[in-house]
């Protein structure tokens, strides 16, 4: 039997060649993103001197956490080729659940946030639910659940429109960070897991007679990965530490690219958003992956929404409103999650909410108007929208290799 290789490795002690890129483990996908952001934090930094400081790159990342949780389940929902024009509605709705429960009644908290999460859930499974039983447009479902919920979040607020959370818990979610010795305890920890998981892949990988990367690009990547997580914690340290919020969003993104890349359920979601009907003839309950999914976009949306919350410390009509939806549906697709369905990856969630959290970011440091940041991130939409069709024309229009 023949051994198939994958075209993106490169054999121990072959020539490097530009697919070597990829040993750090960036596609191409990721790569413009990544780009993309270093200019535009070279312009901001050049615009203000404030924009690269430990401040406020502290704050931005503090920023960042809200939209980048409800971005982990846009993932799961566009790898469907589908999208969820309630996350944002929903995520207000959810937070306003969590408020009426811990201050109208007396609810702990903890018990107050499980219950907006599961809401929040609850909600994405019914979407779902009617999604594949009528078999409607999920676009019509979720734009019908973003007014639904927006109006439950009204509501729920009653005549006063705001809910001030008071609780200490609420402050200590939005402001704890680590020590500086746990921080830098945390980047070593980090550093030598990934070190032993790519060691050991690489073992298995060379163990069955796959290609393998060479040693050098190996080390590169490891470098590369090590230089990285200490300059993170370096600058957050140089603030107040490492946010414990923003260690949340990264065990989200975390667990949700291990379901995407290593569970059965991920490759249900790729082949389903690939070709549903070769998925279904596969013996994949394609209806039963669709509320899943739905359901996590649900509970994401919660997630976001109770992270939203607990940073400025009130739920009140405008949560879950303005440019949020926008930039957790922009920021995957920004980085490389295709709207067309079976391309991206769950990291697009991450980077897409940093890239976008840094123009908004730098916007206000210069004082521009919101007609302005909307009419930039919208052309930024547009601008990866065309890309994303670029590569799929390209990819369709390339020659099949012979096997």
């Amino acid at each position: 039997m023949t051994v198939t290789n994958p075209p993106n490795e490169v054999r121990e002690g072959a020539t490097p060649t530009p697919s070597a890129l990829r040993s750090f483990n960036l596609s191409r996908d990721q790569l413009p993103v990544l780009a993309s952001l270093s200019v535009v934090w070279i312009v901001f930094a050049i615009a203000n001197d404030r924009f690269l400081t430990p401040g406020n790159l502290t704050n931005l990342a503090l920023q960042i956490v809200s939209v980048g949780a409800i971005s982990v389940g846009v993932v799961f929902v566009l790898l469907l080729g589908e999208i969820d024009l309630s996350a944002g509605a929903l995520s207000g709705f959810a937070a306003a659940i969590m408020a009426v429960l811990n201050v109208n009644h007396g609810l702990s908290v903890p018990v107050a946030i499980l219950a907006a999460v599961l809401g929040g859930a609850v909600v994405g499974t019914v979407q779902g639910l009617i999604i594949t039983r009528f078999a409607l447009p999920a676009f019509v479902v979720t734009l019908a659940g973003l007014l639904v919920w927006q109006g439950g979040l009204l509501y729920l607020l009653g005549d006063s429109g705001t809910i001030n959370l008071t609780d200490p818990v609420y402050l200590t979610m939005s402001t704890s960070s680590l020590p500086r010795w746990a921080g830098w305890l945390l980047a070593a920890v980090v550093v030598v897991g990934y070190g032993l998981t790519t060691a050991q892949r690489r073992r298995s990988r060379r163990a069955v007679g796959l290609k393998i990367e060479t040693a050098r690009a190996l080390g590169m990547r490891l470098g590369l990965a090590a230089v990285s997580v200490t300059v993170i914690v370096a600058v957050l340290n140089a603030d107040r530490g490492v946010p414990v919020a923003v260690l949340v969003l990264l065990a989200f993104v975390a667990i949700g690219d291990l379901v995407v890349r290593r569970c059965p359920f991920g490759r249900h979601v790729i082949a389903v958003g690939s070709n549903t009907e070769a998925a279904r003839r596969a013996g994949i309950n394609t209806k039963r992956v669709r509320i899943a999914v739905f359901a996590i976009s649900g509970a994401m949306a919660g997630a976001g929404g109770v992270l939203a919350a607990s940073r400025l410390l009130s739920v009140y009509q405008g949560s879950g409103g303005s440019d949020l939806l926008l930039m957790a549906i922009a920021g995957p697709v920004i980085a490389g999650t295709s709207l067309f369905g079976a391309r991206g990856s769950v990291w697009s969630a991450l980077s897409g909410a940093v890239l976008l959290g840094s123009i908004s970011n730098g916007m206000d440091l210069l004082s521009l108007s919101s007609s302005v940041k909307f009419m930039v991130t919208g052309l930024v939409l547009v601008a990866a929208v065309i890309l994303d069709s670029i590569s799929r024309q390209r990819l369709a229009a390339k020659p099949k290799r012979p096997t």
